[in-house]
């Protein structure tokens, strides 16, 4: 799965720090935190229909990342709707919008990682593009990947951090081996995540996810369980062996770039009956419902 370019992006106006430049000429400073050392948080929204599902859910999930890394300066919600607001309306976007929304700890005075070098502020960059889920429907393919993610006593994934190093080191495993992305375990061998996404197996009937342990609070995830929740769908999160994968029923990937994707083969071998399948089809359905009424008005 490689994303192609949309010529639609050739010509948009990225907002840093409330300043709109064309993506030719946008920039930040050698000396910003994120540049010095992936020492930043992050969003991904989408925008339907002039609405931003689940924007104050994303924005708390910001703030609470923001603070966890002891930024001293972090913008109001309402500045930050702002200026997507402005950004949105600038680029003339109200559906099949994907917003990267990072705030990184700001510029230092020199370089080095004290954060006691930031004193001017933080760096917000809003950078909307018309993007539609980057998932095919027809099914993804994963392989387990040898890079496992941190434990949250070296570095808690409910802080939302733009160091990526492990999924990109994840990645580069999946292309190598010619899937479509790579699914992660936890330093006890129990699913994680992948690459990208949160992960869910059906067994039985039911469907399973695993613990927030290694994994991040996802937004996509929590809506699908209280859609499992709401419609009577048994489910559970709990640790996920790898054979549990194996042997699943269905299993689909969850998260805002993509929405939800069924996977079809883990390892080079086929799960369920090699297709998407009748729950992921369900939710699939349920979610794309809720995104078509719910939402933060932004235009």
């Amino acid at each position: 799965m490689l994303q192609s370019f949309n010529p639609k992006n050739k010509d948009l106006l990225i907002n840093i720090n409330g300043r709109l430049v064309h993506r030719d000429e946008a920039g930040i400073s050698p000396f910003d935190s994120a540049v010095q050392g992936g020492d930043a948080v992050w969003e991904g929204l989408r925008l339907y229909n002039g609405r931003i599902f689940k924007l104050i859910e994303h924005l708390d999930r910001l703030r609470r990342s923001a603070v966890a890394l002891a930024f001293g300066i972090i913008p109001a919600h309402e500045e930050i709707i702002e200026q997507i607001r402005k950004t949105v309306a600038a680029n003339k976007m109200t559906d099949g919008v994907h917003i990267r929304l990072t705030l990184t700890r700001g510029v230092k005075i020199t370089s080095g990682m004290d954060p006691r070098l930031n004193q001017s502020g933080p760096t917000l960059i809003v950078l909307a593009e018309h993007k539609l889920p980057v998932y095919g429907k027809t099914g993804l393919s994963l392989i387990t990947s040898s890079i496992r993610r941190a434990q949250p006593d070296v570095l808690d994934p409910r802080i939302h951090h733009a160091n990526l190093i492990p999924s990109i080191l994840a990645k580069i495993e999946a292309n190598q081996a010619g899937a479509d992305d790579a699914l992660m375990l936890d330093v006890r061998g129990f699913v994680a995540e992948t690459n990208a996404t949160h992960l869910f197996v059906v067994s039985g009937g039911m469907v399973l996810t695993s613990r927030v342990v290694a994994c991040p609070e996802g937004i996509t995830r929590a809506t699908v369980l209280d859609l499992c929740r709401e419609h009577g769908i048994p489910h559970d999160e709990r640790d996920l062996s790898l054979a549990e994968v194996h042997r699943a029923e269905e299993v689909f990937c969850t998260g805002t770039m993509g929405e939800l994707a069924g996977v079809v083969k883990v390892d080079g071998r086929t799960i369920g009956a090699g297709c998407v399948g009748p729950m992921t089809t369900r939710l699939s359905a349920l979610y794309r419902e809720l995104t078509q009424c719910e939402g933060y008005e932004i235009d």
